[in-house]
């Protein structure tokens, strides 16, 4: 014979097992064929179909088994083809493999374990169903690979459940499979459950990895678990684990997330290279909980480092711009995100929102119209952002408008809604949609629903349908609910109401000295002047917590503050100089004007709108008088308070003095 190997089985194994080259492979398949040695053909057929598999040709590999004879032996060739369409990105492919492997051909721990990590892929929970049990009924339920690859297809899709049960049985656990549990837990939302899990991690005896530790802290980011995320970072310092880029910014952000902004900066500086998600941590969270001019000078030192930010600090930076008023920087960035990102639908409404809360609703409002594709939570902060701004039936068509494209509202459209009806004072309005959400759509009214319609009815003089609704709820009214109730009841007189609502308040014990000042009111109204004195009395308890009064003013993109009885300010004496002007305009109405109106007009030109940002709710006094100011001076005067905003012009509110 001129190729004697031909007829040695063993000798065409070794070889078919070490041939990498497709077209040798091909050449040694055909010569077999044609060779008298047939039966060695049927023989190697298993190997031949993994070599082709190995090679690539999974084609030919599939139709060399389907043409071979079935054995238990044959597995390995199945396994080689489901292994090969794994690798090849073709999870589907490698199920439809698997369904296709004959009756005779017994699979194996390889076979399932290829098989759940192809359902894991495609997220098929009904199909890994399926495999779980044939795994089960072939021997292999508590087989360590079969397990591991069944316990991270559970936690991959959030099965947690299933995969806690499938986790107790293993008799080992590696420290990949603990990973999977910690991991799952918190993609799943169940950050308690992480920890647990991390804590039983460690009574077994092992130590963390990488993803094991940015889990934890992912998990008491959430959780708010300071003292658990401490010590895990003090593990961290007292073993000299490496900390790198993903453990440090999970570490700034679990610090950041629970507001310990100065161990948050100390871990921050500490890292000798950062990405932009670790900017982003940073300065995402200070620019939400009220550090908005460190988080600018975060996003500043970010771009002079030469790191390109990306979506998440530009969000962070324009949350900052929102909440200090800085239209002329949100502007420069909306310019920045035009020339250098992608306008997604993250970034559009953050850049939308930016605008309302700076003053400047027709750009928000235009921004939102271009707007190709809108997602709810750009309706949900369109229809907010006419809220803000007085514009209840704007709101109102644009919700008309969302139901009109399909997209279905959801309970934060609704609140959106309920608010900006309530700021405008529109009552039928407002009764209908919020028996809408509840009978139509099924939403539950929180607290937040609540505080809007009874707000709504209460300030129209309904005080007792007010109350009659929150009696058929059945939820106990918080503090700001009743809040809501009675304030309604001091406006429009309703004081034995009144009394009874502010001693609810008093029970729930509240320490914003705003609330106690309602409150005591309210007594005074109705001449009860021992509760005067009790309420008064917790007041000055209270006092040293009592947020100062602050405005602030952009003039030529520099922001001006202004804080109570501060006489800091360079301009001071002219400032004094506009409000005498001032006075003597209003002093025969009884008004007395504020400081940072005059200081903007002092220093722009006539006509110019000027756009004042307040930290506390403007009060009834202040309302009348910047009413007055707007036509003494011929100005649009914009002022935005915790609450909303009022747009003042010739003399007269965008609220129509409904607030």
């Amino acid at each position: 014979h001129p190729l004697p190997f031909l007829d040695d089985p063993r000798r065409l194994r070794r070889l078919l097992s070490s041939c990498a080259a497709l077209r040798t492979l091909t050449r040694l398949h055909a010569l077999l064929i044609v060779s008298s040695s047939a039966s060695s053909h049927h023989i190697l057929s298993s190997c031949l179909a993994t070599a082709y598999a190995r090679a690539g040709d999974l084609a030919a590999a599939e139709s060399t088994l389907a043409t071979a004879p079935t054995s238990p032996s044959s597995i390995a060739a199945w396994n080689a083809l489901l292994a090969a369409h794994s690798r090849g990105a073709s999870p589907d492919e490698a199920l439809r493999v698997f369904r296709a492997i004959p009756a005779a051909v017994r699979p194996d721990s390889t076979t399932f374990t290829l098989a759940l990590s192809a359902c894991a892929r495609l997220g098929d929970l009904a199909t890994g169903e399926v495999v779980r049990d044939r795994a089960s009924k072939a021997g292999y339920r508590n087989d360590i690979f079969v397990c591991s690859s069944l316990l991270n297809f559970y936690a991959k899709w959030g099965a947690m459940d299933d995969a806690v049960k499938v986790f107790d049985r293993m008799r080992k656990r590696d420290r990949v499979t603990w990973s999977t549990m910690v991991t799952g837990c918190v993609n799943a939302g169940q950050p308690v459950q992480a920890i647990e899990m991390y804590m039983r991690m460690r009574e077994d005896g092992l130590e963390g990895d990488e993803v094991v530790i940015v889990g934890v802290m992912q998990a008491c980011a959430a959780t708010g678990d300071v003292r658990m995320g401490a010590s895990v970072h003090g593990y961290l310092l007292r073993h000299a684990m490496r900390m790198d880029i993903v453990i440090s910014t999970s570490l700034v952000d679990m610090y950041a997330k629970n507001r310990l902004f100065d161990q948050a900066r100390r871990v921050f500086e500490l890292m000798p290279h950062r990405n932009d998600v670790s900017w982003s941590a940073l300065i995402s969270q200070l620019a939400q909980y009220g550090n908005a001019d460190e988080a600018l000078g975060l996003f500043r030192q970010m771009q002079v480092s030469g790191l390109q930010p990306n979506s998440g600090p530009v969000v962070g930076a324009l949350l900052a711009c929102s909440d200090l008023g800085l239209l002329k920087l949100g502007k420069s960035i909306h310019g920045f995100i035009l020339r250098r990102l992608e306008l997604d639908h993250m970034v559009g409404t953050a850049v939308i929102d930016m605008y309302s809360k700076c003053g400047s609703l027709a750009s928000a409002q235009l921004l939102f119209d271009k707007v190709v594709s809108r997602d709810l939570i750009s309706w949900n902060v369109m229809i907010a952002c006419f809220g803000a701004h007085g514009r209840g039936r704007d709101a109102l068509s644009l919700f008309q408008e969302m139901k009109r494209n399909e997209v279905r509202p959801d309970h934060a459209t609704f609140a959106s809604l309920l608010s900006a009806l309530s700021h405008s004072g529109l009552v039928e309005e407002g009764k209908f949609w919020f028996d809408c959400m509840v009978n139509e759509y099924g939403i539950e009214p929180a607290e937040k629903h609540l505080v809007c319609i009874v707000d709504l009815l209460a300030r129209s003089g309904l005080v007792e349908e007010a109350k009659d609704l929150l009696a058929s709820m059945h939820t106990k009214p918080t503090i700001s609910i009743l809040v809501a109730l009675l304030s309604g009841c001091r406006n429009n007189k309703k004081l034995e109401l009144g009394e009874s609502t502010a001693e609810k308040i008093l029970e729930l014990q509240p320490g914003d000295v705003g609330v106690l000042a309602l409150v005591s009111n309210l007594y005074a109204a109705a001449k009860n002047w021992d509760k005067v004195r009790e309420v008064r009395k917790l007041m000055k308890d209270h006092s040293s917590k009592k947020v100062p009064g602050c405005s602030s003013i952009e003039i030529r993109g520099a922001l001006h503050t202004f804080v109570m009885e501060d006489q800091s300010h360079p301009q001071h004496r002219q400032i004094l100089q506009m409000v005498s002007k001032l006075d003597s305009e209003m002093r025969k109405m009884g008004y007395v004007p504020k400081t940072e109106f005059a200081f903007g007009l002092l220093n722009t030109s006539p006509g110019t709108r000027l756009v004042v940002i307040k930290n506390l709710r403007v009060c009834g006094d202040c309302h009348d008088a910047i009413k007055y100011m707007s036509k003494i001076a011929d100005r649009e005067i914009v002022v935005r308070d915790a609450k909303r905003f009022h747009h003042f012009k010739d003399g007269a509110c965008s609220c129509g003095d409904y607030w």
